[in-house]
């Protein structure tokens, strides 16, 4: 017969197995922002996003509703959408272009306000970069897909006495990538204020936004 002491110690193990692994899935923490444009009204920006510049509307088709930026003129535009945020955040949104012969579209997704963080992509430059304002900060080699959704996700965190820029791109149907992209390391305070989404219209042909997301991150 075993003794008290042989039962006890598995139980023992098992209950404090059961206190350090969770049952369940962690919870991730809640959105800052999250619009989908599906309750959007068609034609029509969102009240509470900040058009910088270009006549942007939603618009829909068999798939859902999107926010359109006409193929004309050709220039930059942006909005800015969720609150102000400052660091360990990111920013995440989807964005369709279209080339025309050797001409293409550009376009972004930023962090920290107009003249903030903006991860670009560059088709023309076969290039994924980092602004900050206008200013080019980074770039490396990116394959971009015509006619076919992209995501972009910009983070900025704290690390130290500096911050960390952070970005990644990925096409629909493709995993999003488990390591940046692209890293910048800066040691001046980015600003408090909103996230952003850019195109410029170069093929003289549309583009399409979707999904934009604020997420805080560790």
């Amino acid at each position: 017969m075993k003794s008290s002491r042989t039962i006890f110690l598995p139980i023992l193990a098992s209950v404090a197995t059961a206190l350090l692994i969770p049952t369940g899935p962690l919870r991730a923490a809640e959105p800052l922002y999250k619009n989908d444009f599906e309750s959007a009204d068609l034609d029509k920006v969102p009240k509470e996003m900040l058009v910088m510049a270009g006549d942007f509307a939603v618009k829909q088709d068999k798939d859902g509703k999107y926010l359109e930026l006409p193929g004309e003129p050709l220039d930059t535009f942006g909005l800015l959408f969720g609150p102000s945020v400052q660091d360990d955040v990111s920013a995440c949104a989807r964005f369709y272009g279209t080339k025309k012969g050797r001409k293409f579209p550009t376009f972004g997704v930023s962090l920290n306000g107009a003249n903030g963080y903006r991860l670009q992509v560059s088709p023309a430059k076969g290039a994924l970069e980092f602004f900050k304002g206008d200013e080019s900060k980074l770039s490396v080699p990116y394959t971009w897909t015509t006619e076919t959704w992209t995501t972009l996700r910009i983070t900025v965190r704290k690390k130290g006495a500096g911050w960390v820029v952070e970005g990644k791109a990925w096409t629909a149907g493709s995993p999003e990538p488990k390591q940046p992209m692209i890293t910048l390391d800066e040691t001046t305070a980015p600003a408090n204020a909103r996230a952003g989404i850019w195109g410029s219209p170069y093929s003289g042909t549309p583009i399409r936004f979707d999904d934009l997301l604020i997420e805080p991150v560790k």
